[in-house]
């Protein structure tokens, strides 16, 4: 007995919303990607320059003082140094000197940033928890940062 073969072709309303969820979906990954305008305003800011020291600890001090206000001790302020750490790398990836501060910001809208201006590059840092924000913001006030 011989059998007959028969045309199943896949049924094209299924295929056809795939087609349109994984457009949406691609769609809505993009605008999620962009940033909206910043309509914040900076309540308090300051530039930052941070050096090593031969004894591994990390001095902080303003672009035009001499002196540190700040020595973040080896060891200690484990979240500031990894955000240094990141930052430093961009710079040297995009070939930037250390000569441009970093600059901190207190947002109006409760954000804390920690900016580059060398390569653009903007860490929100409240996002990374309140003890973490705290470390930085004690930067904003000549306070040392906590252990």
């Amino acid at each position: 007995m011989a059998r007959q073969a028969t045309n199943r072709s896949f049924p094209q309303a299924p295929l056809f919303g795939v087609v349109v969820l994984l457009a949406v979906t691609i769609g809505i990954a993009l605008l999620g990607g962009a940033r909206a305008p910043d309509n914040a305003t900076a309540l308090r800011q300051r530039q930052l320059v941070f050096e090593d020291r031969t004894d591994g600890a990390v001095t902080v001090r303003e672009p035009a003082a001499v002196d540190a206000f700040a020595v973040l001790d080896p060891g200690t302020n484990g979240f500031i140094r990894a955000a240094l750490r990141g930052m430093a790398r961009e710079r040297m990836r995009e070939a930037q000197g250390q000569e441009i501060p970093f600059r901190l910001v207190a947002w109006d809208d409760g954000r804390l940033t920690l900016d580059d201006p060398a390569t653009g590059r903007r860490i929100d840092i409240k996002a990374f928890g309140h003890s973490q924000a705290e470390a930085f913001a004690r930067l904003l006030t000549d306070e040392r940062p906590g252990r």
